[in-house]
């Protein structure tokens, strides 16, 4: 059987995958997660997701908490497919793609996301395939992590383009933010990191909150982390969440979705960190999972 590195380098240079002359276009990996439970991370990422969406880019959220898949659960949509109807062979991805608020595209992750862990050399190929057929249709593939430093989590946040890590002003939420980072940057310096305040008071706030964070991994890790944007600790927030809608389409003019959106255009010109070299989109997020896979 040839090695699964052989097998994708085998399945990135066909000429059915890949045109000979033009390279395709590819959507931009990027992982939210956190240090802890109950920051607010999924509710960030559906709601960052819809304020891209809004300023005319092709989003696709992929649920990829194990534990605590929830993606649909806050738009109120119960999904006919996951993640596992792929992998088994029993629908392609376009079929597993669904529409929840918004007309947001997402994919919910459920049980199959385990033996996305331990796929064959086959099952691999077919996964890349599949996921190129809808990375170069898209903008942004945001995968919703779960907390914490699972292994699950880290394969995620090592093999994407980017990672957005969202904290409180919460002194646990801090200190597990920064053990996050400091765990992930030991076992890989290039992952590009950005943080985002969630249930901020004001702005001072988020401030003093990612500067706590900056200060240590700048003095301990050498490492400089951008803060990206805060988003307001607005109880139209709670609000959307019991009525299970979004709370930018719930409530579009409260201080929470003004600063989402804020929070979107600031990340669309803000400079690509990635270091020189270093391959992204489909190829780039599947050269570092067999790495981490092997």
């Amino acid at each position: 059987m040839m090695d699964q590195a052989q097998s994708l380098r085998n399945l990135m240079s066909s000429k059915t995958v890949q045109p000979p002359q033009t390279e395709p276009r590819s959507a931009k990996f990027i992982t939210i997660t956190s240090g802890k439970g109950g920051v607010g991370k999924s509710n960030f990422t559906l709601n960052f997701a819809l304020a891209l969406q809004r300023l005319g880019r092709k989003v696709l959220v992929f649920d990829a908490d194990i534990g605590m898949a929830n993606i649909d659960v806050l738009m109120g949509v119960r999904s006919k497919f996951n993640l596992s109807h792929l992998l088994s062979g029993e629908k392609q991805i376009n079929e597993i793609i669904e529409k929840g608020a918004g007309s947001l595209p997402y994919i919910a992750g459920g049980s199959g996301l385990s033996s996305l862990f331990s796929l064959s050399d086959k099952d691999l190929i077919y996964f890349t395939d599949q996921i190129q057929k809808v990375a170069t249709d898209m903008d942004y593939i945001l995968f919703d992590t779960g907390a914490g430093l699972s292994k699950e989590t880290l394969q995620f946040i090592m093999s994407a383009d980017e990672c957005i890590v969202v904290t409180t002003p919460e002194p646990t939420s801090i200190t597990d933010a920064y053990a996050l980072i400091k765990v992930v940057h030991g076992m890989e310096e290039d992952v590009s990191f950005k943080l985002v305040v969630n249930r901020a008071e004001n702005e001072k706030e988020a401030v003093q909150t990612s500067d706590k964070i900056r200060l240590v991994t700048s003095r301990f890790l050498n490492l400089e982390i951008p803060l990206l944007g805060f988003v307001s600790d607005d109880s139209h927030v709670s609000q959307s969440v019991k009525k299970q809608v979004p709370f930018s389409i719930y409530s579009p003019g409260c201080l929470a979705s003004k600063d989402i959106q804020q929070l979107a255009q600031r990340y669309m010109v803000a400079p690509n960190a990635s270091s020189e070299g270093t391959l992204t989109g489909i190829k780039g997020f599947m050269q570092k999972w067999l790495k981490r896979t092997k």
